[in-house]
């Protein structure tokens, strides 16, 4: 029957690796579509296609938990939504696609990668949610030190746009791991559904770029079909259907085994970079990026260092409550 255990769980892999594909494949349909439209309406139409998408669906389904209702009621919940939707919608978006007008699809997706050790940072230090061991807090200083063998400082004598660009993707980094500590804090504890909690997040982003229309949007457009493809895909798929697979797997697996996609969406977007854009590496760029990848596997306690960890020990880094979205799960 379709509805028998094993097809469950085929349907909830299937998922995961939908959405480790289109996250991934996201960065080069951002440089597909830098092509024929701005970086702003790059970010634009992510969001006001994926919130679209998501209000459609949460429209169809009405999620309920507990029989509440189907939109929170408190002001103070949508004062969260906002904050994480600017955090982790609008300015990253802007942000990647600036970038990718100067650096590789490739390079940006290794940045996303960068996402868990941000995280950690934010959870640690800013917004104290996390305790982290001996063996984490080394693997968060491997990370760092795998993002500075990635820009490859001794390249430059001046501030270049390659130094710009990748300076931008390290920030939408940052500003995903505020966002997944911001949300932990104020909003992991609160029943609202996964499909509400994702139209909700990116419904407000796409607000947001809704009212920003006359500043990112309003510039002449030259379109194709690859452009307009890219563009449908970043949107509704991406930024919208993929969510739901995301709350799928958050619910079916838990968080730490869903935030494996981490190790996916790089690996997709430097294959499609390579193979279809004929993108190409410098020999410090795949060894940061092992650098981050040994950094996030400390930092989540998924590899363990001969060391004596401190008496407090707090839960992996970073650890997500089901209502949230796995480290480096967007692009």
């Amino acid at each position: 029957m379709s509805d028998s255990p094993a097809a469950g769980k085929t349907l909830v892999t299937l998922q995961f690796l939908g959405m480790g594909v289109v996250w991934g494949a996201s960065f080069l349909f951002m440089k597909i579509a830098l092509d024929g439209v701005s970086f702003g309406q790059v970010a634009w139409s992510r969001l006001v296609l994926g919130g679209l998408t998501l209000g459609l669906i949460v429209m169809i389904s009405r999620p309920r938990v507990a029989g509440g209702p189907v939109l929170p009621r408190e002001r103070i919940v949508w004062l969260h939504f906002t904050v994480i939707a600017i955090t982790g919608c609008v300015v990253p978006h802007l942000l990647f696609a600036w970038a990718e007008q100067y650096v590789s699809s490739s390079l940006a997706s290794i940045y996303n990668a960068v996402t868990p050790i941000m995280t950690a940072l934010m959870a640690t230090l800013a917004f104290r949610v996390e305790k982290l061991g001996r063996s984490q807090a080394v693997g968060i200083l491997v990370g760092i030190l795998g993002v500075i063998v990635i820009i490859g400082p001794w390249q430059y004598a001046a501030l270049t746009g390659d130094l710009w660009g990748q300076l931008a993707c390290l920030g939408a980094a940052v500003c995903y791991g505020f966002t997944f500590s911001y949300t932990r804090k104020h909003l992991s504890g609160r029943p609202i559904a996964g499909a509400t909690f994702a139209f909700l997040n990116i419904g407000i982003g796409g607000a947001i770029m809704l009212l920003l229309t006359p500043v990112l949007a309003w510039t002449p457009v030259s379109l194709n079909w690859p452009i307009v493809l890219s563009l449908l895909t970043l949107g509704a798929l991406g930024t919208g259907l993929a969510y739901i697979w995301n709350i799928n797997v958050l619910r079916a697996w838990g968080p730490t085994n869903a935030s494996t996609v981490t190790y996916v969406t790089p690996v997709v977007g430097v294959v499609l970079g390579v193979l279809v854009l004929a993108e190409t590496f410098s020999w410090h760029e795949p060894v940061g990026a092992l650098l981050v990848l040994v950094g996030i596997l400390l930092a989540q306690k998924r590899i363990r260092l001969r060391l004596r960890d401190s008496r407090v020990h707090g839960p992996s880094a970073p650890h997500l409550e089901p209502a949230e979205f796995p480290p480096a799960a967007r692009g």
